[in-house]
């Protein structure tokens, strides 16, 4: 699966993009439709310390899921929003089923 991270106005370390790929990669497995994913990584002008944003677009054949997380670290980030597209996926799949 291709796998394109953007960090927005820094530079991600190889740790967090082999964490993001690892990540993505066990979605990729749970189903054979998935094409690749953008990940977008941002940081908010915030206040609070949940200023870290991970944008997550898994291309699917036919459609495309998303999720936005906000978090303290881009890994917490990465992770719920995985997360929610593993709820999203499931449901692609069984909506294929039918």
């Amino acid at each position: 699966m291709n796998v394109n991270i953007q960090s927005v106005h820094f530079k991600a370390d190889r740790k967090l993009e082999d964490f993001i790929n690892e990540k993505l990669g066990k979605l990729a497995n749970m189903h054979d439709g998935v094409i690749g994913s953008e990940v977008m990584l941002k940081i908010e002008n915030t206040d609070k310390p949940e200023n870290k944003v991970a944008e997550i677009r898994l291309k699917v054949r036919g459609d495309d899921l998303f999720a936005k997380k906000q978090s303290k670290t881009f890994e917490e980030a990465t992770d719920t929003a995985v997360g929610a597209l593993r709820k999203q996926l499931k449901k692609h799949k069984e909506k294929a089923r039918r």
